[in-house]
């Protein structure tokens, strides 16, 4: 019997090896029993356009409405806040996503929702994956149409009025520009402009890659600067607005500027930090373990207390369950703002990034070149993710750490941070953080330094670092 890992965000695994339909329907018998237990009687279901997402998504609501339970099936794909949103709306005790994310094509996975509309906690993910460990498939109650009736499920209307209420539809109608939308062949295809449309908008939407894509062509589904080639060379073209492209299943974005910069997740956190802090919200920022300092540096200028938790959002939905949380984030481009559910949404921030270049009556670059000075930060990043032959090597270079060096790249190691991987903090405001993935044999490498080729230089080295171990 396969072992299924769950990770920082739920169970992913490669389609066809563990991530089959018997697998499938053991970790939704799995999260029945766990849903039974705390006395819920509906669940939502959805998948991403992943292949064979609509078949995965079926079983696992078998599953569920065979266990007794009232279960919603979507009608077609849908992006993952517009299934979190869903939970809450339809007052379920849960929900199920099927989607791997930003994962390859090959990749296929299985995220929990909780009943307030947002990410699964720690503690819902420890539970259920401690179930699935002792449930073999003929454990799983089988399932029978005519005891069992599955409902359909179609909340984009919902959801789209749920969003008027959040963003400033008459700042909106003020925007000037070109917005761009590269959905990558996933599942926020045609929400974005179909939100414009539907709120009267005067704002011409450009789509690009919004047919559904199980390969989304040719590239990871993760809105980082290499998987963003044609949506670069478009937006060269461009002299005002912005470009938003969505990851695989629609909760996390990346930035395209004019001209074909690259506006990255830190700098997004930090717009929308101002925004809602301009709008008159208060409470907590919370960001994880990979986030660059300049959102903590901004956050601590403006009275506002930060809080840093490791990697996953899940962490990050617990605190905004405690309550008294104004933004909170995570460097790949997943963040969540009060007033909303507790959930990354991609669709909801590229909106809400149009809301504040209006107020601020600026682009984005200078905005955030402006909240750059108030922070007193000089911001470059980049991640490396080095994709290995297996976990020996990752595990090689992670043990060493546990004795880290007094040096490296050619700058003192001030002080180390282990809260979610090894940070070695270094001299003149630069950092390197080394964390290997949960879900592939793969170990990432963040950097920021004062500028672009330090940052390059420093993970050139860290490269180096690492090949050393093989």
């Amino acid at each position: 019997m396969d072992r299924l890992v769950f990770g920082t965000d739920g169970w992913r695994d490669i389609i066809a090896d563990r991530f089959t339909f018997s697998n499938v329907a053991r970790a939704a018998q799995a999260y029945a029993e766990h849903l039974i237990d705390r006395d819920q009687d509906t669940a939502v279901v959805g998948h991403d356009t992943r292949f064979n997402g609509d078949r995965f998504a079926r079983v696992v609501a078998e599953v569920l409405a065979a266990n007794g339970l009232r279960t919603l099936l979507c009608t077609t794909y849908l992006p993952t806040p517009a299934l979190s949103f869903a939970a809450k709306h339809y007052q379920a005790g849960g929900g199920v996503m099927l989607t791997a994310s930003h994962n390859p094509p090959a990749y296929h996975g299985f995220k929990l929702k909780g009943p307030y509309g947002g990410t699964a906690t720690e503690a819902i993910y420890r539970d259920v994956a401690g179930r699935v460990a002792n449930i073999s498939p003929s454990d799983v109650k089988p399932y029978d149409g005519n005891r069992h009736p599955i409902e359909s499920l179609d909340v984009r209307d919902a959801y789209y009025n749920w969003l008027s209420n959040l963003v400033d539809l008459e700042a909106l109608r003020h925007f000037r520009g070109t917005l761009v939308h590269d959905a990558m062949g996933g599942a926020a295809g045609g929400w974005f402009k179909g939100f414009i449309e539907q709120a009267g908008l005067p704002i011409d939407v450009v789509e690009l890659h919004s047919e559904p894509h199980p390969h989304f062509y040719g590239v990871n589904p993760e809105p980082l600067p290499q998987n963003l080639g044609e949506l670069n060379e478009y937006m060269k073209h461009v002299e005002t607005g912005f470009a938003v492209a969505t990851d695989g299943d629609g909760d996390r974005l990346g930035v395209v500027l004019p001209g074909g910069a690259f506006f990255n997740s830190h700098q997004i956190f930090a717009v929308l930090l101002d925004l809602m802090n301009c709008r008159g919200a208060q409470g907590r920022v919370v960001k994880t373990f990979t986030v660059s300092r300049v959102v903590e540096r901004l956050a601590t200028a403006r009275g506002l207390e930060v809080v840093e938790t490791p990697v996953g959002f899940k962490y990050i939905v617990d605190a905004m369950l405690e309550g008294d949380v104004m933004v909170g984030g995570e460097e790949s481009g997943g963040i969540g703002v009060s007033g909303h559910i507790p959930e990354r949404d991609g669709i909801a921030n590229g909106l809400l990034l149009a809301e504040a270049v209006v107020k601020r009556n600026t682009s984005l670059a200078d905005l955030f070149a402006t909240l750059e000075q108030e922070a007193a930060w000089k911001h470059a990043y980049d991640r490396l993710d080095l994709h290995l032959q297996g976990n020996e090597l990752k595990d090689a270079v992670m043990k060493s750490l546990e004795d880290p060096p007094s040096t490296f790249a050619g700058r003192q190691v001030d002080f180390v941070e282990r809260r979610d991987g090894c940070k070695l903090n270094l001299s003149e405001n630069a950092w390197i953080l080394f964390r290997p993935s949960g879900t592939e044999p793969v170990l990432r490498i963040y950097c920021e330094a004062a500028t672009s080729s330090d940052v390059a230089s420093i993970l050139a080295d860290a490269d180096r670092f690492v090949a050393s171990f093989g």
